[in-house]
């Protein structure tokens, strides 16, 4: 991805850093390869969010007592982060303003190591990538990107990245205009399989806006950038991770989507670059 020397966004915390004096979520081993599995690209609310929290918090806040020197490495990709938000906010503006949706309200990007406090709970960096509706902030520990691709198989690439951040600005954008919001209602009232459904559509739609993204930013992309976003979503399908974890997949389960699934959607945006065919409920749910 074509990115240095371009606009960077001015909506970027950087808490990298940062060390913290309590002990926050799932913090190893066994809970926290459960946890960023079942939390994979976030997109949970805070309602569904806070709960898995507050289990594992045990109620201990977060002290920041410490902060040191970021490596030039680190610095380099914040630098990327602005970049690629900026991306995003340039396309959904651009978006919102085509579809007549209205005024696209630019989302911040906190960058930090090992855990954070949010208005959705305490994390930790086993949770993934997330997006907090209540402070409609998305939240990244850096170090995740390693993990997808050592323990997760995916090829890597700095698009592999802008990918992942382009699915959780799709779960701002489906707070923004209320999709959101009406899932969560409509889980309320549904079957655990009905309510997983949902989740998948969700995901799966989150996966069709940076498609989106991917097609609006087509001149900044790259030879392999694709491929490196195909590799990512293919990674993290429900039916990959679950074979690779427990030998064996269990359909009624799934809350992201298959890699099929996931990579057919991104794709289906990125060709296309039409907002209007982003409906993943009709054909997810019965």
């Amino acid at each position: 991805m074509k990115w240095k020397g371009r606009k960077q966004s001015g909506n970027l915390e950087d808490r990298r850093g940062m060390s913290s004096g309590g002990k926050i979520a799932a913090g190893g081993g066994a809970i926290a390869v459960i946890v960023i599995l079942l939390q994979l690209f976030g997109g949970e609310t805070g309602q569904t969010i806070a709960p898995i929290l507050e289990q594992f918090n045990q109620g201990q806040p977060t002290e920041q007592v410490e902060q040191r020197e970021l490596t030039a490495e680190e610095k380099e990709m914040g630098e990327f982060m602005a970049t690629v938000l900026a991306d995003t906010e340039n396309v959904w503006h651009q978006i919102f303003r085509e579809n007549n949706i209205g005024t696209y309200k630019e989302p911040t990007m906190v960058l930090f190591t090992d855990a954070v406090q949010t208005a959705c709970g305490g994390a930790s960096s086993a949770l993934g990538p997330f997006y907090c509706p209540a402070d409609q902030k998305i939240y990244m520990d850096l170090t995740f990107f390693k993990e997808l691709k050592t323990r997760f198989g995916a090829q890597g690439g700095d698009f592999a990245i802008a990918y992942v951040t382009a699915h959780e600005i799709g779960h701002h954008v489906q707070t923004l205009i209320g999709t959101s919001q009406k899932v969560r209602q409509l889980q309320l009232n549904t079957s655990e399989k009905e309510a997983n459904q949902l989740s998948v559509a969700l995901e799966l739609q989150a996966d069709f806006y940076a498609g989106l993204f991917a097609h609006y930013n087509k001149k900044y992309l790259e030879e392999g950038d694709i491929d490196e976003a195909m590799s990512a979503a293919n990674a993290v399908g429900d039916d990959a991770i679950q074979k690779r974890t427990q030998g064996h997949i269990v359909p009624d389960s799934f809350t992201h989507g298959t890699s099929q699934q996931r990579k057919k959607w991104f794709m289906k945006g990125f060709t296309s670059g039409n907002m209007s065919i982003h409906d993943t409920f009709s054909e997810i749910v019965d």
